[in-house]
């Protein structure tokens, strides 16, 4: 059972001082919840080491797809192959973040791995800022929680240039690289969370700025604003969909990243980690493996399981399937037309009220945050964020 503790709400006013200005949902409820998960410190440290370890097992299974070329197979687009690679060899593209989806972790459960959400994960504000603030209103200790996102990314930014774990020599090695931050217009979450990273950045040391999609332009020497280039880009945009609804930009890009004329994050090779083509090769390569959920591209005999497409959000086109195949929970979506993965099924941790509880990691260089999600069964675009307290 989920351990809660209640907590006064963070009023509106003040959060959108902080720029957090998608506070309420569309039925006019809170988004963000007014109790905290309560963790024991050894929970914690297990979410810090099961995240470390999983990363280490996606660069193994990703060097895997490209060793034996089996792009196809987690459905990453052809047009997206030659970048992939390019981006894999190359030091230069750094991974700037991501977010495990985790089930379990709690009241004894062991940790699952349900997803990774490696190339455009959202949840970044509610993790780093909010759930911080919260404590900070509450007049709690600060430090009480797995939550160290801001400074993990600001390291990682400066490590865009070091390399390397020490980031030491960031100033000396840095030469003025200008780095703009592009979110698609019309969309404040997106578009805070993409300002938030170019904050970060800017106290990191860049010289930063912001441009929605529609006001960059790009040819084969470089990315542009405003007739200024930049060497470095991070664009919330997935990679999925710049190669099947921009497959000019697509060729583009592919071009700038050959010549070496600006550096995208994150890099293109996430969207191998995206995939969740990507489970299935996890289990092939570490069957059994106590952090992972048998996968499969058929469907799983004789047991419970998810059917979700490999490229998917906010629980899009998921469904759960019985132990005879019959649907017995399904979120309507687009994504029908991808291809499906099939994942055994495990219970979500749930609360006195029966709601289920969702834990997320975030990844820079090393797990740095961990926030929760609530809802259904399904974890659908109507689930609340929930902060937490290690005690």
């Amino acid at each position: 059972m989920v351990k809660l503790k209640n907590v006064t709400p963070l009023d509106t006013h003040y959060l959108e001082s902080l720029g957090f200005v998608w506070h309420t949902d569309a039925d006019a409820s809170p988004y963000i919840s007014d109790a905290l998960v309560i963790l024991t410190e050894d929970e914690a440290q297990a979410f810090y080491e099961a995240t470390n370890m999983l990363y280490d097992m996606f660069v193994e299974a990703a060097e895997h797809v490209i060793r034996h070329n089996l792009f196809h197979e987690i459905g990453i687009p052809f047009n997206l192959v030659d970048i992939i690679k390019e981006s894999w060899e190359n030091d230069v593209h750094w991974h700037l973040y991501g977010r495990f989806d985790l089930a379990g972790g709690i009241d004894g459960k062991p940790i699952k791995l349900l997803e990774f959400n490696a190339d455009t994960p959202t949840a970044l504000f509610e993790t780093a800022i909010i759930q911080w603030a919260i404590l900070k209103q509450n007049s709690m200790e600060e430090s009480a929680q797995f939550n160290t996102t801001y400074e993990a990314l600001l390291e990682n930014f400066q490590r865009l240039v070091t390399l390397k774990e020490d980031v030491s020599d960031f100033a000396s090695r840095y030469e003025g690289w200008k780095f703009l931050f592009t979110p698609i217009r019309g969309n404040a979450e997106e578009e805070n969370t993409v300002r938030l990273l170019q904050h970060i950045a800017t106290e990191a040391g860049y010289k930063t700025q912001f441009a929605f999609m529609d006001e960059v332009e790009f040819d084969d020497d470089g990315i542009y604003y405003k007739d200024e280039r930049y060497e470095l880009w991070f664009k919330l945009i997935p990679w999925e969909d710049i190669a099947l609804e921009e497959p000019d930009l697509a060729m583009i890009l592919n071009s700038i990243i050959k010549n070496q004329k600006a550096i995208i994050f994150n890099p293109a090779y996430t969207l191998l980690f995206q995939s969740k083509g990507l489970l299935k090769i996890l289990w092939d390569l570490y069957p059994n493996h106590p952090l992972l959920l048998e996968s499969s591209f058929e469907p799983l005999l004789d047991q419970k399981q998810v059917k979700k497409p490999i490229f998917g959000r906010e629980g899009g086109s998921i469904s759960i399937l019985d132990e005879d195949g019959d649907v017995i929970e399904h979120v309507d979506d687009d994504y029908d037309n991808h291809k499906m993965l099939y994942q055994a099924y495990t219970e979500l941790p749930i609360d006195k009220n029966g709601t289920s509880y969702q834990a997320g990691v975030f990844y820079a260089y090393e797990a740095c945050g961990l926030g929760f999600r609530k809802g259904g069964k399904i974890l659908d675009n109507h689930s609340k964020f929930v902060g937490h307290v290690v005690d």
